[in-house]
Order: structure tokens, then C-alpha cells, then sequence
């Protein structure tokens, strides 16, 4: 019996640490690693009393197939839009002037970087190119299919194409999803 116990327990111990998350760096690292190797920028832009922003980090962000995608095709940036961090984006330097620390985990004021990404609603998931340009926010939950859709979208630069919501809507009806829903260990 204790072998059986003692197997369980280093069974779980070896999936737990295989298991794919997401490399989350700041921005700023995300900038200087984009100056060795350029990638594109995934940002979560979330607040800390967002369910469907937990939502997306457990079922979405927790997925391994978006890990891996992830991973291997952009940098990954996590950003409280009602934190009190600093950013530096295009030379311009955004805070929080009206940060409340006693509001830490309930509504606070907006960051003046989320506010200049133009976020109207939680979650959203900012995508940047490899210059740093915005290419779009997505606002919403997205499931590990959706989050696909755009994932592979902008990686493949497909979006240069699209010049209208007719074409878009072409790209998004003949695509096939292939992330599964297969969550990580820790999920």
C-alpha cells in the first residue's frame, strides 16, 4: 500500500513540473527581448477582481496547447490595468495616479496605460507586433479555440490581408481548430 501511495504521489510530483505554463515577463522584458529576438506580444490585461479574467487564466491560459503556443511564437506579458506598476511604452512613461492600495483586490482606478490601449472591459487580451505596434485588443473570455483563432491570425500575419469584416469572417469560418482541451496539471 505504501508503494502504491509513494508512486501516486512522485506520479503527480513528475506531471506537476512537466506540465507547460506560460513564461509571463513584464513589458519591459518583453521589450528587451524583442530587440534579440523578435516575436510578437500577447498581453493579458486584467484586474484583480475579474471572474472572468481567473476564468481565463484556468481555462485558457492553463490549457497546454496554448502554452506551447504561446511560448514558442510570442512574448507574454501579464498587465493589472487598476495596478499601481510603471510602464514605458514608445518613450512615454504611464502610472496609476489614482491607484488605491487599500482597494488592492476591489475596483480601483484605471492605469493610464490600459486606458491608453483603449480597454473598455475585463478581461482583454492586447496583441502587438514585433515594432511594438498595437495591432488590436480582443475584449472577453476566450476559450482555447477562440484565443487559437487569433493566436495563429496574427503569428502568420494573416490580418495584413483582411481589409474588411467580409474577409475576416471568410478567415473565421474556415478555420479549424486543433488546440484540444487538455488543461495542465495544475489546473
Amino acid at each position: 500500500m505504501k508503494k502504491i501511495i509513494l508512486s501516486a504521489i512522485m506520479l503527480m510530483f513528475v506531471i506537476s513540473i512537466t506540465a507547460q505554463e506560460i513564461n509571463w515577463v513584464t513589458f519591459e522584458e518583453a521589450v528587451a527581448l524583442q530587440k534579440k529576438e523578435p516575436r510578437k506580444i500577447i498581453m493579458d490585461v486584467y484586474t484583480n477582481w475579474c471572474g472572468p479574467c481567473k476564468l481565463l487564466d484556468k481555462n485558457t491560459f492553463g490549457n497546454k496547447d496554448v502554452a506551447d503556443y504561446i511560448n514558442k511564437n510570442y512574448y507574454a506579458v501579464k498587465f493589472n490595468a487598476e495596478g499601481n506598476s510603471t510602464i514605458t511604452y514608445k518613450d512615454k512613461t504611464f502610472t496609476n495616479p489614482g491607484y488605491d492600495e487599500t482597494k488592492a483586490n476591489r475596483r480601483n482606478s484605471p492605469h493610464q496605460f490600459s486606458s491608453f490601449l483603449q480597454v473598455r472591459a475585463y478581461p482583454t487580451i492586447a496583441f502587438f507586433d514585433e515594432d511594438l505596434r498595437m495591432i488590436t485588443p480582443v475584449t472577453g473570455y476566450q476559450n482555447p479555440q477562440q484565443l487559437e483563432l487569433y493566436l495563429k491570425l496574427f503569428k502568420t500575419d494573416k490580418y495584413k490581408e483582411m481589409t474588411s469584416q467580409e474577409h475576416f469572417n471568410k478567415y473565421y469560418e474556415a478555420f479549424k481548430p486543433t488546440f484540444g482541451t487538455t488543461k495542465t496539471a495544475s489546473n
